[in-house]
């Protein structure tokens, strides 16, 4: 198991560097690939994943991406609003065919999934996202890795949530210091390359790190309330040891909006 895990692992890693480094559009269309499994998973929970109903959902992130290819996200608004209005006609067409939660979900996969793992993409466009861009990874994958080791290590104190009963408190703060400290070393180590006017980068990279640390791990838990909710331990068997995209990805759908945010402000 664990070595099936780590191969798996090293895998995902290499494709994600590949798109990454090489950027724009092999970058969007990694992430195109990576939504629609995501959001077929998603919707496997409430058994929609094959429906027409969702269909018009994998088109509508597929349109949505469209819409980044040719740098048309002003009209990502409308194109939402429009796409919530046909799902809404459609359930009155057939209703009652579809119940309010399958409806609800078509909707919500497309934001939480596609709207949201988009914003790798759209950090990497910005000046400095050949490197800002990893601070998502860092913030995300580097604070689970320090909360599992720090709450393996000291973690006495479970939290109160249901959702997740082997996490710690001591794990999660680990977690935030461990990914502030990740920032920080960061900004250290490309500060010459860094296009940016900050003059102290250490800071904020450390101030991303912690901040995107603190949402990622809302996210992991947002994800579990998901999978609890519907009875099932993965949203998918794709990466062998991971469980699905959304297993792997479900902290980077939090931090990636968040980091953009901050390096759009700051940066």
């Amino acid at each position: 198991m664990f070595v099936t895990r780590l191969i798996s692992g090293v895998v995902l890693l290499a494709v994600i560097l590949a798109a990454i480094i090489t950027g724009g559009n092999v970058l969007l269309l990694f992430i195109t690939a990576i939504s629609l499994i995501g959001q077929y998973e998603l919707y496997k929970t409430v058994k929609l994943e094959k429906s027409p109903l969702a269909m018009i959902g994998y088109c509508a992130s597929a349109g949505y991406e469209i819409l980044l290819w040719f740098q048309l996200s002003d009209y990502i608004m409308i194109y939402s609003a429009v796409f919530l209005i046909t799902v809404l006609a459609l359930y009155v067409m057939f209703y009652p065919k579809y119940v309010t939660e399958q409806i609800s979900l078509v909707f919500f996969g497309f934001i939480y999934v596609t709207v949201l793992l988009s914003y790798i993409y759209q950090v990497r466009m910005q000046a400095s996202g050949t490197y800002t861009v990893w601070l998502i990874f860092i913030a995300a994958w580097g604070s689970d890795t320090c909360a599992y080791c720090v709450g393996m290590l000291i973690g006495k104190h479970k939290l109160p949530s249901k959702l997740s009963p082997k996490k710690t408190i001591e794990g999660c703060a680990g977690g935030v210091i461990g990914a502030g400290l990740l920032g920080l070393l960061y900004a250290a180590v490309l500060k010459e390359k860094l296009m940016m006017d900050f003059t102290n980068p250490h800071i904020l990279f450390a101030v991303i790190g912690c901040c995107g640390s603190v949402i990622a791990q809302f996210g992991d838990l947002a994800a579990s309330a998901i999978k609890r909710n519907h009875d099932i331990k993965d949203y998918g068997k794709l990466i062998p040891g991971h469980g699905g995209i959304l297993d792997r990805f479900d902290s980077i759908l939090f931090t990636a909006p968040v980091v953009y945010l901050l390096v759009v402000l700051f940066i």
